[in-house]
């Protein structure tokens, strides 16, 4: 505790403590009139000692600082409260233009006497920064928006020209007379319609991701509903793993199985089994995957017609696997035929076969 001699000193150590504040700071009495304020507070509103020292504040810079909201702090929050931080005051400010102020507020009793101590802090440019940046987030949002419209527009087009050029295939496979030209012409028409799919779940999702269990499905349903006919009972199940590939996958992975699942129609069945059964499975674990198409269909030791090189069918499933950084495995005796898809060293935990 320091010892002063008289009320003089006192005074010049409490100046100066408010000279080394570097924001601006005054210090008021009980009805708001001046008693100290920093040499920050002189230089930064452009104030006279003279004119500022024992007057009211609100007729300071002639009555620049009579501002309703300080009005609300001085006489009717801080009477209440004692203190207050961060309080924002905006005014047009003579010489300084529009500022914006944080005002920190203390009131200071002793004895029947009280004062005010008022810093202030001067965030203009800081708002401005956060309105610029709001503003620019704003404009982000809207050309993302706007992407995100025009790319489910081209989604939505792509989809209707795809099943456009199906449908053109399906007519032509019905027009011809050779049944090997009829033959290729479904199998074009249905790899068509895998990446029709893709296209379509993107459009109803409207972002760059693929739900695996519904895009499996409903590409399944679609190959049973055009290439089971009524004379073969077979049924397609598919059992996948809950999450989503991203559509360039997506669609590979969705050409893959419409080539083993024509496969497997085409060849599995020679004769009509009322248990046949196609069974796709997809599993997930952690980056990894595995894709596996069955069949309870006689083999390939049965029926040599079953594909395991050669072919464009099993070039096909070789170049996309390739590209999707994965192997293929065929496994295929008298209780039927598992051609497994496999990325990175993927150990699966379902039950083989159907």
């Amino acid at each position: 505790m320091i010892d002063f001699q008289n009320i003089e000193d006192a005074q010049t150590l409490a100046q100066a403590i408010v000279n080394t504040i570097p924001e601006p700071f005054i210090v008021l009495d009980d009805q708001f009139c001046v008693l100290a304020a920093s040499r920050s507070f002189y230089e930064t509103f452009k104030s006279d000692p003279e004119y500022t020292r024992g007057h009211l504040l609100y007729a300071l810079g002639d009555g620049q600082w009579d501002i309703p909201a300080l009005r609300v702090l001085l006489e009717t929050i801080i009477p209440k409260h004692v203190s207050m931080d961060g309080f924002e005051v905006a005014h047009d400010f003579p010489d300084l233009g529009r500022r914006i102020m944080l005002l920190n507020a203390r009131q200071v009793t002793y004895g029947s006497r009280s004062t005010i101590l008022l810093a202030f802090t001067d965030v203009t440019e800081r708002r401005k920064i956060e309105w610029e940046r709001e503003e620019l987030l704003k404009q982000t949002e809207q050309l993302l928006h706007q992407k995100e419209i025009l790319l489910q527009e081209m989604q939505h087009r792509v989809a209707n020209s795809l099943q456009i050029i199906a449908s053109i295939l399906l007519l032509k496979a019905r027009a011809v007379t050779s049944e090997e030209a009829r033959r290729d012409l479904r199998d074009a028409h249905q790899r068509v319609m895998s990446v029709a799919e893709v296209q379509r779940h993107l459009h109803v999702s409207g972002i760059d991701r693929i739900e695996v269990a519904s895009y499996l499905t409903k590409l399944c349903d679609s190959l049973a509903s055009s290439m089971i006919g009524e004379s073969q009972p077979l049924a397609i199940k598919v059992i996948a793993d809950e999450g989503s590939i991203g559509s360039d996958k997506a669609v590979g992975l969705g050409l893959i199985v419409t080539e083993l699942v024509i496969n497997a129609i085409k060849y599995a069945f020679p004769v009509a089994n009322p248990d046949a059964v196609i069974l796709v499975t997809y599993e997930i674990r952690g980056p990894d995957w595995q894709l596996i198409v069955s069949d309870n269909g006689v083999g390939k030791q049965a029926d040599g017609a079953v594909e395991t090189s050669g072919g464009l069918g099993t070039a096909i499933v070789q170049a996309l696997a390739t590209q999707l950084d994965a192997r293929v495995d065929v496994v295929s005796n008298s209780t039927g035929t598992s051609v497994s898809v496999t990325r990175a060293t993927f150990t699966s935990q379902l039950p083989r076969g159907v």
